[in-house]
């Protein structure tokens, strides 16, 4: 199951985003939750904190900026740019996604 959450600016994305990914996690889905935002704020309403948060931004940023490589496939995009959240989400900022494998 592909879940996405889109609409307008303040209209609760976020949040809605992190309370779908905790409970799915929690109920044993796997779930792997991508910030795609211009201001990424998804880790904090996932709980794992600013500096946790921060970082995995500081690592979109490079990339984007070319200081770092892309990944080229889904795992490696966890792997290297992701973080384990509460209720078993993996949590992980990115910009896009180019070439996506459609499994």
């Amino acid at each position: 199951m592909k879940v996405v959450v889109v609409g307008k600016g303040g209209s609760g994305k976020t949040t809605v985003s992190a309370v779908l990914a905790r409970a799915l996690g929690r109920r044993g889905t796997r779930t792997v939750a991508l910030d795609c935002d211009t201001n990424p704020n998804l880790g904090l309403s996932l709980g794992v904190g600013d500096l946790e948060t921060e970082r995995l931004v500081t690592l979109r940023e490079q990339v984007d900026e070319g200081d770092a490589e892309h990944a080229t496939t889904w795992d490696e995009i966890l792997d290297r740019y992701g973080t384990d959240a509460p209720d078993s989400v993996r949590l992980s900022v990115i910009t896009r996604i180019e070439n996506p494998d459609p499994g």
